[in-house]
């Protein structure tokens, strides 16, 4: 299926059109190495290299080559709760949210349309039924998808709003010579890797993110954290606490390889989700339990780990 796609946006930063555009649109710099793409800028015809200045309007628009609709495959789910209207999982590490970069199988999207059927529909797009937030490939917890058009209305506004509350656990390196701390820093796209985010203090560039940290408990090498996100960016925990040389242990983009566990895989886990019920408008709230990935870890390092209410009783 060929579709049309068309951007556009008003230059934030200076820049070459093809980085500004990545930065701006969150699109793969491939696109612009598309054979019909066509860009003009202020209504002129331009080149993906032309220079642009700030206020300048770019427009975009290409053919690409897509999927019309996504195979039912029956992948097991960890359901926390379901109703009508809404269903809750604890996603396990490894599994992809949503269809992209080549990956069209064993994603949630396919595990929802082999629960519900060919016909499930919930206002999203075709390759994402019932998704309305995310959950990078390697981090593992709580998630919730819609499951009729209002739910995903509701819960998407929600989501964008930012009046959910949105907690995780990450095994973190280094010592911390604070107990808590704040991470107000913005996130903006990697020029030199587009599958990495960095942060920028150039306040035209980018988007806000707000982390809060609080140490559970503190090891010789790594630290066991409680993490809020108050916005919802694209790999945000992993680029804040690499911003303040904390990585995340076992991260395979924003950590070096770890010599004392080489094989370890992230240990970020979203432990709790706190949101509104789309109809019943109930405060809920839903926890995943800590995964067994990480207990190896804590035991050899001698990190505290009592139970789950040790994380809810660390309100952030």
């Amino acid at each position: 299926m060929i579709k049309d796609r068309e951007y556009s946006f008003i230059a934030e930063e200076e820049g070459r059109v093809d980085i500004v555009g990545v930065n701006a649109l969150n699109i793969p710099r491939s696109v612009f190495s598309n054979p019909t793409i066509f860009i003009s800028v202020d209504g002129k015809e331009c080149k993906k290299s032309r220079k642009l200045k700030i206020g300048e309007k770019v427009f975009i628009s290409y053919k690409e080559e897509i999927m019309e609709g996504l195979e039912k495959e029956e992948i097991p789910l960890n359901i926390l709760y379901e109703d009508d209207e809404i269903l809750v999982i604890n996603k396990d590490q490894g599994m992809t949210v949503h269809p992209g970069s080549g990956v069209y199988s064993g994603t949630l999207a396919n595990a929802l349309l082999g629960l519900y059927g060919e016909d499930f529909d919930t206002g999203g797009d075709n390759l994402r039924p019932g998704i309305v937030h995310r959950l990078d490939k390697d981090t593992s917890g709580v998630m919730v998808i819609a499951k009729t058009k209002e739910a995903h209305a509701d819960l998407s506004l929600q989501f964008s709003e930012h009046s959910n509350e949105k907690y995780y656990i990450a095994l973190s390196k280094g010592l911390f010579t604070h107990n808590e701390g704040l991470i107000d820093k913005r996130i903006v796209r990697d020029r030199n890797n587009r599958k990495k985010y960095t942060v920028t203090n150039n306040k035209t560039e980018g988007k806000d993110a707000l982390t809060k940290w609080r140490v559970i408990s503190q090891g010789d090498n790594y630290a066991l954290l409680s993490l809020r996100i108050y916005t919802g960016r694209t790999h945000q925990i992993r680029v804040h606490l690499s911003s303040i040389s904390h990585p995340i242990l076992g991260d395979p983009i924003y950590s070096r390889k770890d010599d004392r566990y080489p094989d370890a895989t992230l240990m970020l886990h979203a432990y709790r989700l706190v949101f509104d019920h789309p109809k019943t408008k109930e405060r809920m709230v839903f926890r995943a339990p800590l995964p067994d990935r990480f207990f190896p870890v804590l035991r050899k390092e001698g990190i505290d780990w009592r139970s789950d209410d040790q994380c809810d009783s660390i309100v952030l």
